[in-house]
C-alpha cells in the first residue's frame, strides 16, 4: 500500500526551518562532503513532535565537519568533543547538533559496548535499534530533503509500530538495552511493539543482565514520565521484562480465589493509579510512590471466613521495603527516596478519614506527618479510587472533599503543617534545671501531643502553661 505520509509530506519541510541547516548544507557542498540528518529528530518532525537534539551522520569524519562548520557560525559556537565515541556536538540556541562519522558496529557476547568502524549510511542504518530511528533525510546538494527510508519506517509509523531494522533476536542479543527502548518508545508515542520483536524480548530477556542498572533505571524514569505509563508497563509485562526490572511490581500480578471470593489484580489496580497521578501532576517522585504504594500486598495478603481478602499493614511493609528498591534501581537515597516512602507510608491515611466522622484532632496529625506533602498525598489517595463503578467513585470523591475541606479548616486555624512545638528542649531544661534526657523528651512530646489533640492551641503562651502543669504531673519542681 502507497504510504499516506510519503503521499502527503514533502521530505525538505522536515528539516528544521532554521538558517544553521542552510550554512550545513553550504558547508557540505564547499567541502564535498555527504551527509544526512537522521533517527528521532527526523521521527520526531514527521509525527509533529518537538525536537531539540539533532544528529547528523557525515560520510567521513563527524568531528572534522563540525570544526569546519564552526569556524562559519555566527557567534562561532564552541565544538564539544566526544573522542572516544567519534562524535561532535554544537549547541545552537536552543539546538543540540551532534555529527558522526557513519559506521558500523559488531559485538560481543559479554558486553553490549560494539566494537567500531567506519562505514556507509547503509551501515549506519542498519546499525539503528527501530526501523522508525533510521530515517534518514540528505541535506548536501544532490539529496536535499530526499527521504532515504530502507527498512520501511515511514509504513511502521503509519501503523504506529515498534520494529527493529534486522533480526529482532541478534538486535536484541547484540544490545539488551534496545528491549527496554522498545518498551519505552512504545510508551512515549503511544505505539504497539510488533510481536516478533516482543518474541524476541521474550527469548533475550536474561541478557539484561549485562546491562548496567543505571541505563535500565533511566529507561525505566522515561517510561514513567510518559502520558500514560500503564501503556509501558503493560508491555513490560507481556515480554516477561517486569519480571527482570521490577519483581515487586510483577509479585502484584494475579488473583486468588478462595470459597468464590476474589481480590482485584493489584498490578492492574497499580498501573490505573500510576496514570490516574500522571492526569494530574508530571512530579516524578509522586509518580514512583503511585507505582509502588501498594507493594507491600504480596507480603500481607490474608484470607478469612470473617474478614474476606486483607491486606492489613501493608502501607507500613511497603514503605519499608522502599530503601532496598531504590538502593536496587540505583534512585536517589536522598529526599527523593524519603518522599516516596512518606507517601507510600500514609496513603491510607486519608482514606480512613473519609469513611467517618472527621475529628480535628485526627485531621491534626495527618497534616502533622504528611507535612508539605499533604497536597500530593491528598493527589494520590483520589488516584486510587479505580473503582469501574460511577457511584462507589463518585461516593468516594466526595468524601475526600470533606476531607479537604476539613484539612484547609485546620490549617488556616492552628497552623499544624511542619510546626514545631513552641517550647524547645533547650528551654524545658533551662526552666527546671534538667539534664539532656528522657524527662525533657516526655515534656516536649507532651506538649506536641495536647498541641494535635486540640487540649491546648499551637502558641507559645499555652505550650508554657502546659509544660508547668506536665512538669507537677512529673513531680518535677522550677529551677
Amino acid at each position: 500500500m502507497q504510504s499516506q505520509i510519503k503521499n502527503n509530506i514533502e521530505f525538505r519541510n522536515i528539516i528544521p526551518d532554521n538558517p544553521v541547516f542552510k550554512m550545513i548544507s553550504k558547508k557540505a557542498i564547499d567541502n564535498d562532503v555527504e551527509l544526512y540528518a537522521i533517527g528521532g529528530c527526523v521521527r520526531d518532525r514527521i509525527l509533529g513532535r518537538p525536537t531539540k537534539d539533532i544528529d547528523i551522520v557525515v560520510i567521513g569524519s563527524g568531528i572534522d565537519f563540525a570544526k569546519k562548520l564552526a569556524k562559519d557560525l555566527p557567534g562561532k559556537p564552541r565544538v564539544s568533543l566526544f573522542r572516544r565515541f567519534g562524535t561532535a556536538m554544537i549547541r545552537i540556541d536552543d539546538l543540540e547538533i551532534e555529527f558522526v562519522g557513519a559506521r558500523k558496529e559488531s559485538y560481543r557476547k559479554d558486553s553490549r559496548k560494539p566494537v567500531v568502524e567506519n562505514g556507509t549510511l547503509e551501515d549506519d542504518q542498519k546499525r539503528r535499534d527501530f526501523t522508525i530511528n533510521a530515517l534518514a533525510i540528505g541535506l548536501g546538494v544532490k539529496n536535499y530533503g530526499r527521504l532515504l527510508d530502507p527498512f520501511n519506517g515511514i509504513e511502521d509509523l503509519e501503523k504506529r509500530i515498534i520494529r527493529t531494522p534486522l533480526d529482532p533476536l541478534a538486535t536484541f542479543s547484540d544490545d539488551p538495552l534496545r528491549m527496554m527502548r522498545a518498551v519505552r518508545f512504545a510508551a512515549q508515542l503511544g505505539f504497539s511493539v510488533a510481536q516478533p520483536t516482543q518474541k524476541a524480548i521474550r527469548e533475550n530477556r536474561d541478557r539484561m543482565e549485562i546491562v548496567s542498572q543505571e541505563r535500565i533505571t533511566e529507561e525505566l524514569n522515561k517510561i514513567i514520565r510518559s502520558d500514560k505509563p500503564s501503556a509501558g508497563f503493560t508491555i513490560l509485562d507481556r515480554t516477561t521484562l517486569l519480571e527482570k526490572v521490577l519483581p515487586e511490581i510483577h509479585a502484584l500480578k494475579g488473583v486468588d480465589v478462595v470459597e468464590g471470593k476474589m481480590h482485584k489484580d493489584n498490578f492492574s489496580h497499580t498501573i490505573r493509579v500510576l496514570d490516574n497521578v500522571c492526569r494530574k501532576s508530571d512530579n516524578i517522585w509522586l509518580r514512583w510512590a503511585a507505582l509502588l504504594h501498594d507493594i507491600g500486598k504480596p507480603k500481607t495478603k490474608r484470607y478469612s471466613q470473617e474478614a474476606g481478602w486483607t491486606f492489613h499493614g501493608h502501607d507500613h511493609v511497603g514503605a519499608n521495603m522502599i530503601p532496598s528498591v531504590f538502593r536496587r534501581l540505583k534512585l536517589p537515597l536522598d529526599g527523593k527516596m524519603k518522599y516516596v516512602q512518606k507517601i507510600v507510608r500514609l496513603h491510607l491515611r486519608p482514606i480512613s478519614l473519609s469513611g467517618e466522622e472527621i475529628t480535628d484532632s485526627a485531621v491534626r496529625r495527618l497534616l502533622f506527618d504528611a507535612g508539605d506533602q499533604i497536597d500530593d498525598l491528598m493527589m494520590l489517595c483520589e488516584a486510587d479510587i479505580t473503582s469501574k463503578n460511577k457511584e462507589t467513585v463518585r461516593r468516594h470523591m466526595k468524601n475526600f472533599e470533606k476531607v479537604r475541606k476539613k484539612l484547609q479548616e485546620i490549617e488556616e486555624k492552628d497552623a499544624i503543617r511542619n510546626f514545631q512545638p513552641p517550647v524547645s528542649g533547650d528551654e524545658i531544661m533551662k526552666a527546671f534545671g534538667l539534664p539532656p534526657g528522657r524527662e525533657v523528651g516526655v515534656i516536649k512530646n507532651a506538649i506536641k501531643e495536647a498541641i494535635l489533640d486540640g487540649e491546648i492551641r499551637n502558641n507559645r503562651e499555652e505550650a508554657m502553661a502546659y509544660m508547668q502543669k506536665k512538669a507537677v504531673e512529673m513531680g518535677i519542681k522550677p529551677k
